[in-house]
């Protein structure tokens, strides 16, 4: 018997399955990964009444395309895309829409964002690794990313009956991206005005950028020590400076432990909103005393 689910007739740059992620494995050197923008995937499995742990699908700058095997209920929230479905028409974000047998589902570029979120109700059923079914780029465990002919089965993750017919969220901004940041482990391996440096004019996201980091354009970021480092935990949201003193921020496939200073840290909840940032987008960084989530 058929089950129902997806067929992936294109991937576009980079179309992966993931979740929740899998904490708790540093000390394996696996970190957590899951989905990069966490609200936004929360959010998708909120609307089709999936149990927060149900995977779904992160899409990379649009390009996915998917046909339905069977009627499936299915949300698409982050990066808003023109959606496209065949033969029924257009379809909107943040809410939920049935895709009937058949239908196929078009994903074109977003208009401000970077990464946009597929939740079917039922959530997504790949094998899980390690109690988790994110696909993480570094540590290359989970499933392969989706390319042509993947099929996708439906699972039964789900929490209720749907609730909520349109989410009222703002779209990923098109311009500074405003987050917070804590002073990090290693600030004073900077000289005294580093901090004010990283937090007085924005930096620009670069093309060297990906699920595991963003390498950022900006000010140079002066070390008061030159001596090295000893390899230590990371988290996301690390801006870690490498020699160049030009930081990285560290996203959801980071890797478990880094051999450069840390400078600041970025609230976790404010790690979602960067994640969302285009190459050629600037970051402004506020510093808070608060603590990092």
């Amino acid at each position: 018997m058929r089950r129902r689910g997806l067929t992936v007739l294109a991937a576009g740059a980079l179309s992966t399955v993931q979740d929740r992620g899998r904490p708790g494995l540093a000390e394996l050197g696996i970190g957590r990964s899951g989905a990069a923008d966490r609200r936004s995937l929360a959010l998708a499995n909120r609307l089709v009444g999936n149990a927060a742990s149900a995977a779904g699908i992160e899409v990379t700058f649009g390009g996915l395309a998917v046909q339905a095997r069977g009627e499936l209920l299915v949300a698409v929230t982050g990066a808003p895309c023109a959606l496209d479905t065949r033969p029924t028409g257009d379809a909107g974000s943040n809410a939920p829409f049935y895709l009937r047998d058949g239908d196929r589902l078009f994903f074109g570029p977003p208009r401000t964002g970077l990464r946009t979120y597929v939740a079917v109700r039922g959530g997504i059923d790949v094998p899980p690794v390690l109690g988790s079914r994110s696909t993480d780029l570094l540590a290359g465990v989970g499933p392969e990313r989706l390319t042509e002919g993947t099929d996708l089965v439906v699972g039964n993750e789900v929490a209720g009956e749907p609730s909520v017919d349109l989410a009222a969220v703002a779209d990923p901004p098109d311009g500074v991206v405003d987050v917070s940041v804590v002073p990090g482990p290693r600030d004073d391996w900077f000289v005294s005005s580093a901090l004010g440096v990283l937090t007085g004019q924005p930096y620009e996201v670069t093309s060297e950028s990906n699920r595991i980091g963003m390498r950022l354009q900006g000010p140079e970021l002066a070390r008061a020590r030159d001596d090295e480092l000893p390899s230590e935990g990371m988290v996301p949201g690390s801006l870690q400076v490498p020699p160049s003193g030009r930081p990285t921020l560290f996203l959801a496939d980071h890797p478990v432990t880094g051999g450069y200073p840390v400078i600041a840290v970025v609230a976790r909840s404010d790690v979602d909103r960067a994640a969302q940032a285009r190459p050629g987008q600037p970051l402004r960084f506020h510093l808070s005393r608060g603590q990092a989530r």
